[in-house]
């Protein structure tokens, strides 16, 4: 019996060993659980999907330290990132920071104040309508009578979307609102099904890209005194510009909006110390964002803190003191 037990106790220490366990020799390095990490997106063909799943792969590729193996979903948007986090569906999100804004304080149909927390303020989220050349729109004001794509399903456009249509003084209800991805907006107006369309998100936007590269393309201007008011009226709004040149067929730079910037949320119930990792290995790495996706720019001292109306997570804050740059 006592050589049996011997057995067992050396074969329980190789074990341990092997798995990198608190009985490994000194020196050896030992490799750190897998933790699946999941962050939502949005539908392919906006900015979110693109500049998430780059977020995900600079995750993934200087997170070893930490056995992190994070996966971008892509998701209806918005909307639904912050529904399932907090379900704990998701672990980060990529969000509108005006539907964030609502959604915190229980407001505009949200059924409930959700606990989200900001990790770090992204690109600007520069949106427009946008019809053909070859139409009768000019204004915001004649979207009146037309049909117009106004965004995906469940996505949570009509957060912006709405304040910005009361400022021209006009509501959904003066022209018929089609939901469609930005990818598939675009084909609306190629086709005809739809007058215009909103799109926009990081610049340069593929779907943008998509719509002037096949035909030229107006971009209907906001009114100057709307956009104060805009800007007067809530913190998510700010002026933007997409330089000329941007788009094929845009001789000139366009003084638009930034309608929420994209900014990356997590749960308030998330963990500290996974946050301030993330949030770490995301500012320090921020040159291999940009390699992915030039909105990973906004990964900078100045733009990462900025206030949108939504808390930042305790986590985020330790980082952002630590190196100074917390306002």
């Amino acid at each position: 019996m006592g050589r049996k037990k011997s057995l067992v106790v050396l074969v329980l220490v190789a074990l341990a060993a092997s798995c990198g366990g608190s009985n490994s020799e000194p020196g050896t390095t030992a490799s750190p659980s897998r933790v699946f990490l999941s962050v939502g997106t949005a539908p392919p063909g906006g900015a979110f999907f693109v500049v998430g799943s780059a977020l995900a792969e600079v995750l993934n590729e200087f997170g070893t330290e930490f056995g992190w193996s994070t996966t971008a979903e892509a998701t209806s948007g918005s909307q639904e990132n912050i529904r399932r986090l907090d379900t704990g569906e998701l672990d980060f999100a990529m969000s509108n920071a005006a539907i964030t804004y609502f959604a915190v304080r229980g407001a505009e149909g949200w059924d409930k104040a959700y606990p989200m927390r900001t990790v770090m303020t992204l690109a600007p989220n520069v949106a427009l309508f946008i019809t053909p050349s070859s139409s009768d729109i000019e204004t915001i004001a004649d979207l009146r009578g037309n049909r117009v794509s106004v965004g995906p399903a469940g996505a949570g456009f009509e957060y912006f979307v709405g304040p910005l249509l009361g400022a021209h003084d006009i509501t959904y209800d003066d022209f018929t609102p089609l939901n469609a991805t930005q990818s598939g907006a675009v084909d609306l107006i190629a086709d005809g099904s739809a007058a215009a369309a909103f799109v926009g998100g990081a610049v340069p936007t593929a779907s943008i890209t998509q719509a002037s590269a096949s035909q030229d393309i107006h971009f209907i201007p906001f009114q100057e005194e709307a956009k104060q008011q805009l800007i007067e009226n809530y913190l998510f709004f700010r002026p933007a510009t997409i330089p000329a040149d941007t788009y094929r067929g845009q001789t000139e730079a366009f003084e638009g909006l930034d309608v929420g910037s994209m900014h990356l949320i997590a749960s308030a119930n998330t963990d500290e110390s996974l946050v301030y990792n993330v949030t770490k290995t995301l500012y320090e790495q921020r040159e291999s964002v940009i390699e992915k996706h030039a909105a990973g720019r906004a990964i900078n001292p100045n733009n990462v803190v900025r206030d949108t109306g939504t808390e930042f997570h305790p986590g985020a804050i330790r980082f952002y003191q630590e190196i100074g740059i917390w306002p």
